[in-house]
């Protein structure tokens, strides 16, 4: 039932956004032939950008689209700065178009017979003729792309596209904005700019920002807290930093591109040196990690980024890393301006390294190699009881 109040957006009065917040307790179960999902779900999220991170499938899109009202969930309550936007003991469930909600989709979904300020402009229908010019002439100016007001989006680029997306959703003044993946298929420098305005544009806006990417770049150049999100279920949340340096999941490891997941077993403790000994299952090999709350002869899982390894054609002597593997050069490709390596250790360990270590190294398959790894590269996620 649609509840009874005055919903149109671009007719309410502005907002004290210090206070803008989004808070939701949902619940949504879905089915296809695929597969079925629930999402279940509870956060508070105040303004600013929360990065929303998860695999493909994990109820990323689900999640942005009940909050924008495209999707009803069967149970829980939806509110943004206060204002209840949906609640199913209440019945109340305000209509997309009267939720005050900025949507950036995938595929943008800009109207393609229209030409930019006309895209932008589709919003405020609210307005007189003055007004709608006005605000999108301020918008089209703040993303860079007042010059194209006159083109259709198939006359721009795609960085100009997105630029023309941004300002439609922003030109009403939205309660909240909602992007899924909104740069993808961007260049890097096309993308960093953007991400330059979207940083100015909440720097003096302040409204919630949920914002779906896969990019660690994304989520390190915009983000000031993220979620995580696996199988529709809330698994980790935090600040980008510490979620993705420190990830206690193993999902969070893998996203956060933690080549390297080992299971291991925790042998002995050392509490007076703050570290703990862990043999890798299957192996002899043993590593140095540091100590957690953590049973001997508990089974753990420690993830290593294969940028944190060092590797040398020497045995290496005189070093503070404690964690030093013999092992032998079994994979060697070149990927752009990187080198990525495989060394069986008994374990198979990744290795990234530059072009000039390469060649300085005379690196070849079949080539005996030391790994070294510092105690604290070694990042320990969930203990398996």
């Amino acid at each position: 039932m649609e509840a009874k109040r005055n919903d149109n957006p671009v007719n309410d009065k502005l907002r004290n956004t210090a206070n803008s917040s989004v808070s939701l307790q949902i619940e949504k179960k879905l089915q296809s032939s695929e597969r079925s999902f629930d999402l279940n779900v509870t956060l508070e999220l105040p303004a600013g950008i929360t990065i929303v991170f998860g695999p493909s499938g994990a109820g990323k899109t689900t999640l942005l689209e009940c909050i924008a009202g495209l999707i009803e969930p069967d149970r829980g309550t939806i509110s943004v700065a206060g204002r209840v936007l949906f609640d199913r003991n209440e019945n109340v469930n305000i209509r997309p178009q009267h939720r005050s909600m900025g949507y950036v989709f995938q595929d943008l979904a800009l109207f393609p017979h229209l030409s930019v300020r006309k895209n932008v402009e589709y919003g405020l229908s609210g307005l007189n003729a003055d007004e709608r010019k006005d605000r999108a002439e301020k918008i089209l100016a703040s993303f860079r792309i007042a010059h194209l007001h006159s083109r259709k989006p198939a006359q721009i680029s795609g960085g100009e596209r997105q630029r023309v997306a941004l300002a439609r959703a922003l030109v009403t003044d939205p309660s909240a904005l909602l992007l899924d993946e909104p740069l993808a298929g961007l260049d890097a420098a096309t993308k960093s700019k953007i991400m330059d305005d979207l940083r100015a544009w909440n720097a003096a806006h302040r409204i919630p920002i949920l914002y779906v990417t896969h990019s660690r770049v994304e989520v390190f150049a915009l983000g000031e807290r993220m979620i995580v999100l696996e199988n529709g279920l809330l698994i980790a949340q935090g600040v980008p930093h510490e979620v993705m340096s420190s990830p206690w999941q193993e999902t969070v490891a893998e996203l956060s591109e933690f080549e390297n997941i080992l299971e291991a077993t925790v042998t002995a403790a050392h509490a007076d040196r703050g570290t703990m000994s862990c043999h890798i299952a299957g192996t002899s090999v043993q590593l140095e990690t540091p100590l957690v709350r953590a049973e001997v002869g508990s089974t753990i899982r420690i993830g290593i980024r294969a940028g944190d390894i060092l590797l040398a054609v020497n045995k290496p002597v005189g070093l503070s890393a404690r964690n030093i593997l013999l092992g032998e050069l079994i994979y060697l490709e070149k990927r752009d301006v990187i080198v990525m390596a495989k060394v069986d250790c008994g374990v198979e360990m990744k290795v990234q390294l530059t072009l000039a270590a390469r060649d300085s190294l005379q690196l070849r398959i079949g080539l005996d190699v030391w790994l070294i790894v510092k105690t604290h590269s070694c990042h320990l996620m969930t203990v398996c009881v």
